[in-house]
C-alpha cells in the first residue's frame, strides 16, 4: 500500500543570533584577553622586579594560569553548547527524521555517479517546446536536446541523463545543472521547476546549512516538497532518457 505523500514541515526559524555587543561568550572572551594580557603584564614586571633574596613563590602564578585556562575552557565548552543548539535550530533534529524516506526536493543539481543523473521537471501546463541543457559546475554544456511527445504534457516527468557529452564521451562523475527552456503554442514562456527524488541516507551541516543526501545529490532539506515511505510507487509521469 502506498503512504500518502505529506508536505515536509517547514524548518522552523531560529531565533536572532545576539550580537557581539550583547553575546556573554562573546564578551567573556574579550575579557579574557584583556585579563590575560594584563596578568602576564604585571607577572612579567613582578618577575622582572622580585626581590633575589626572596624570589616570588611560583606555586601561587601557577595557580593563576591554571584557573585563567579553566575560564578558557569554560568559554570553549560554551562555543560546543551554542554550535549544538544553532544545529537544532537549524534542522538537523529534524531533517535525521528523513532518513530512510524516500523524498522529492526541488534542485536544478544532481550528482553524476555510474554513468547515471536524475531528475524528475515539472511542467505547469502543456508546453510546444521543451529543450534540454545540462552543464557541469563552471557552467560547460555537456548535453542538449529537444523533448517531445508526452514529455511535453503538462505533469512531473523523470529526466535520466547517461552521463555522456555531446561527442559521446563519458563526462566525469560530479554535480551538473539541468536547465529547462519551455514554451507554448504562443511561444511564451513556461515556467519549469526541477527537482530530485530519492531515498535520504545522511544529514549534515555545511556553512550553517542542513544538507540530506537524496541518493548521491546533496540538496538543503529546506527544499523537500513531498516525503513518502520508502519504496513507495513514484508519481511522476513519463520518463524521458536523456543522452541516450
Amino acid at each position: 500500500m502506498v503512504a500518502p505523500t505529506t508536505a515536509a514541515s517547514p524548518a522552523a526559524t531560529p531565533a536572532a543570533a545576539p550580537t557581539a555587543a550583547d553575546d556573554p561568550t562573546a564578551l567573556g572572551k574579550a575579557s579574557l584577553v584583556n585579563n590575560f594580557d594584563t596578568f602576564l603584564s604585571l607577572l612579567t614586571t613582578q618577575l622582572k622586579n622580585q626581590d633575589p633574596l626572596s624570589p616570588m613563590d611560583s606555586t601561587q602564578f601557577t595557580q593563576q594560569l591554571v584557573q585563567m585556562s579553566g575560564v578558557e575552557q569554560q568559554l570553549l565548552t560554551n562555543d560546543l553548547l551554542k554550535q549544538i543548539s544553532s544545529n537544532t535550530g537549524t534542522g538537523v533534529s529534524t531533517a535525521v527524521g528523513l532518513i530512510g524516506k524516500q523524498v522529492k526536493a526541488v534542485s536544478d543539481n544532481a550528482q553524476l555517479a555510474n554513468g547515471q543523473a536524475a531528475w524528475t521537471y515539472n511542467l505547469p501546463a502543456d508546453a510546444a517546446n521543451v529543450t534540454v541543457e545540462i552543464d557541469d559546475a563552471n557552467g560547460n554544456s555537456f548535453h542538449a536536446e529537444t523533448l517531445s511527445g508526452a514529455q511535453l504534457k503538462a505533469g512531473d516527468h523523470d529526466f535520466t541523463w547517461n552521463g555522456k557529452d555531446m561527442t559521446g564521451t563519458a563526462a566525469p562523475d560530479g554535480v551538473y545543472t539541468l536547465k529547462l527552456t519551455a514554451t507554448d503554442a504562443s511561444g511564451a514562456p513556461i515556467a519549469t521547476t526541477n527537482y530530485v527524488q530519492g531515498v535520504v541516507t545522511s544529514v549534515e551541516q555545511s556553512n550553517g546549512t542542513t544538507l540530506i543526501s537524496v541518493g548521491p545529490t546533496k540538496v538543503d532539506w529546506s527544499t523537500v516538497k513531498s516525503i513518502t515511505e520508502a519504496g513507495a510507487s513514484p508519481t511522476s509521469g513519463s520518463t524521458a532518457a536523456g543522452g541516450s
